[in-house]
Order: structure tokens, then sequence, then C-alpha cells
């Protein structure tokens, strides 16, 4: 398979002291790059570092709705001088979350809203989070004047009604290992409406093993493969065929050079 993971979190500490043998390990299952998000300015940082250390890796920098609390007051400068590097492909992540709501709702608003205004203004791409949050999330996405199709939703997770409000702003959708398990079935249905010139796949590793690999605690992004066969059957073709066409989009979305 020719594969893309477009989310992965290789400076986590499952990940970090075993890069080069999972990047290998990627190589061998046909991952033939993969895009390391980010969550604060820390880990965008590392991420930058990485990107530098492996030709097959690129990065994105962003403050993610858990650490908006914590941004510093010239957060936005920081993230600017981070995506100038060649290596840099995106905002991200960056969002709402509601679930566990680590950081009062007005400063992951505020903080969401200021770096979406902040890739219109430097033209970047956005890799949005959300959870339980999605009505705020797409006010807060149509009030920026953002580019919908500039944005990719990351491991969606909701069912048919949500995605349809996703696409009608243009914008792309990634799935993750949440795809292959045996409940989320609203989901698959979600997967099967997405139109080929915008569907991603992505591991988010090292969380969300997939199926069959569920029980391993470390997610890497060689288990992409079973993403992309699970999301090929759900949608009715080879997985050699879904990989091509994630592949295409991902490169086409955050402008990868891969030659």
């Amino acid at each position: 398979m020719n594969l893309i993971d477009t989310h992965c979190h290789l400076g986590d500490a499952r990940l970090r002291r075993d890069v080069p043998q999972a990047l290998a390990r990627a190589r061998q299952a046909g991952v033939r790059a993969v895009i390391c998000a980010a969550a604060n300015l820390r880990e965008s940082e590392a991420s930058l570092s990485l990107a530098r250390d492996y030709e097959e890796v690129f990065c994105m920098a962003g403050v993610h709705p858990h650490d908006a609390k914590q941004a510093p007051e010239d957060y936005l400068q920081q993230i600017e001088q981070l995506t100038a590097a060649a290596e840099n492909v995106a905002i991200g992540e960056i969002g709402l979350d509601y679930h566990y709501d680590l950081s009062p709702r007005s400063d992951q608003r505020r903080v969401f809203a200021e770096q979406l205004a902040l890739a219109g203004r430097i033209d970047k791409p956005v890799v949005v989070h959300t959870r339980e949050a999605l009505d705020d999330t797409l006010a807060i996405v149509r009030a920026s004047g953002a580019d919908g199709r500039r944005i990719v939703f990351h491991s969606f997770t909701e069912g048919s009604e949500s995605v349809r409000r996703v696409l009608d702003l243009g914008s792309a959708v990634s799935f993750s290992g949440i795809v292959t398990f045996k409940k989320m079935c609203e989901l698959r249905q979600a997967a099967r409406l997405v139109p080929d010139d915008r569907i991603l796949i992505e591991t988010d590793s090292p969380y969300l093993s997939p199926e069959p690999v569920r029980k391993m605690k470390t997610n890497e992004p060689a288990n992409l493969t079973h993403v992309a066969r699970r999301l090929g059957e759900v949608r009715g073709i080879p997985a050699d065929a879904l990989a091509e066409l994630t592949t295409a989009n991902a490169i086409r979305l955050f402008a990868l050079d891969v030659s």
C-alpha cells in the first residue's frame, strides 16, 4: 500500500524513544510519510525537530483546546515562527473539547478563533479537534471566514448528520482506528458519505490502536494499514485504492513534497 499518516504524535513519550524503529516499521508497511501533530508550543517545537531529523516526517504547530488556558501572551508569534519552517505543513491540532473541559470554554473558543485567523493570514491549512463541541466549532469556523477547503476535521467520531455539516463547509474528514471498532456503526455510515477527494486517514498514534491490534497499548504509524483496509471495506473499494486516493488527498491538502 501507498499510505500517508496525516496525524500522529511521534513526540509522545510512548513513541519518542522508538522513533527510528517505528518509522522503519511504517516504511515496511507502506507508509511513505507521516505528519506529526502538536498540542502545545513545546510539542510543536519537538515535532519540528523530528521533521528536520527524518525526511519522511512533516509537522504541525498549534495549541490544543486542553492547553488553551496555558497559552502565553506571545503564543501566536511563536506559532507563526514555527510555521515558517519548510517542514511545517499546517496549524494544528486546534479546536474545542467539551468532553474533558481541561481549559475553560471561553479560553478554548478564544484560542481557536485566534489560530484560525492566523492560519488565514499566513495561508496554512488547519487541523481541527472537536469533541462534544461541533455546534460551537462550526460557528467559530464560519465567523472566522476561514476557507473550509483548507480545514481537516481529524479523527472524526460522529455520525452521518454531523459529517454532512462538516462537508457543507467544504472541509476534509480524517478517520482513525476508531472506524475499525465494532460498535462504531454510525461512524462507518458517515465514512461512506465523504467524497473521494476529501477523505484522509490517520493513526493519531500512540492513541487509538485499531482492530485487530486494539489491545496494543502504543499505537504507531505502521498500523495505518488496518485503518485503510477497514475503510476500504466500508466504502466498497480495495484497500490499495483507498490508500491511493487518501495519499493523493494528503499530498494536495498539505502541499507535501514526498518526491
